[in-house]
């Protein structure tokens, strides 16, 4: 009885102890591993973010930024991290392609990476250089059907959510278009400039200047409404029923965090995202706050792998 009453003690403490360390999480410095260069839209995005936790929990956090594996790296470093809470991923579309684009990974990113929170959508836009005759996605969609595989059709790099959205709109329609992988968004923009590609997908952030300058001509959007930004762009929905790709973006941790801490940072990212000055910085990026809960999110990240997924598997696509 003596041994057992100990024991109840000992548990009692251990609860308490383990209580106290969560509720005063963070009490060093926070590290997030954002899988792309310095200096891009998820680069910037997740140092507004980081900022407001910094000040909020009253501890650094950290952008280490990780780029490499397209987003692979730095996934496998946040699974390979010590689940204390310490380590934080910023987590976005490209991973939920990876999951099936690639055969073999050393992590299964719907066991290993628990969801925290979302961030971010941000919208595409299916864009034209003005030397091709379409001025719509039905007059693209009509060019293309009478002149298969001689439109080509840009993306930011294969396996990107700006291939796989290409891919979504041709198994949709049944057109065929040529894919022409860039290494990043700037060269593929460069080339729809110069009229080398016809057609490409991009997010509107980057593609906003040339479309209001008249360099691009902008056939529709890649949200199911349409956008405050380009309110007169109508979607590619209003087209092609049921079509939506987004890029988005969100935070997540390695399995086996615990909850408590999830939940904290769930807490404090959603106050974060209705913040008004936070809310002007990402509509500058024309981007939108996802506010979800743990849960919300990782329904989320599975949905949206499975809708890739399927995607992935009709366009035969392969890591280069």
């Amino acid at each position: 009885m003596k041994q057992l009453t100990l024991f109840l003690v000992a548990f009692a403490a251990a609860l308490g102890n383990s209580s106290a360390i969560a509720q005063n999480w963070p009490v060093r410095p926070v590290r997030m591993i954002v899988p792309f260069p310095p200096g891009g839209g998820s680069d910037i995005l997740a140092r507004i973010i980081g900022n407001w936790l910094s000040d909020r929990l009253k501890q650094p956090f950290v952008i280490e930024n990780r780029p490499g594996g397209n987003t692979n790296v730095s996934v496998q470093v946040v699974v390979n991290s010590p689940p204390d809470g310490y380590t934080l991923l910023f987590l976005g579309s490209s991973a939920a392609i990876n999951a099936t684009f690639y055969e073999s990974l050393p992590f299964n990113l719907l066991r290993d990476i628990a969801p925290v929170a979302g961030l971010s959508q941000n919208p595409m836009v299916l864009e034209a250089n003005p030397s091709i005759p379409a001025k719509s996605v039905a007059e693209l969609i009509a060019h293309a059907k009478a002149n298969p595989g001689k439109i080509t059709m840009a993306s930011y790099g294969t396996g990107s959510t700006s291939h796989m959205a290409g891919e979504l709109l041709k198994m949709m329609t049944g057109v065929s278009m040529t894919h022409v992988p860039y290494r990043g968004g700037a060269s593929m923009i460069a080339d729809l400039l110069g009229s080398q590609v016809q057609v490409g997908i991009d997010v509107v952030a980057s593609s906003l200047p040339h479309i209001r300058s008249g360099a691009l001509r902008p056939l529709g959007v890649t949200t199911a409404a349409r956008l405050q930004t380009l309110p007169e762009v109508p979607t590619v929905a209003e087209t092609v029923q049921g079509y939506e790709a987004l890029a988005w973006s969100g935070v997540g941790v390695p399995r086996g965090t615990r909850p408590d801490i999830i939940e904290k940072l769930n807490r404090e990212i959603n106050a974060g995202l209705t913040d008004s000055d936070i809310k002007a910085r990402f509509a500058e990026l024309a981007t939108a706050p996802m506010i979800l809960t743990p849960a919300e999110f990782g329904a989320y990240i599975a949905a949206d792998t499975e809708k890739w997924n399927r995607v992935v598997k009709f366009s035969g696509a392969k890591p280069e």
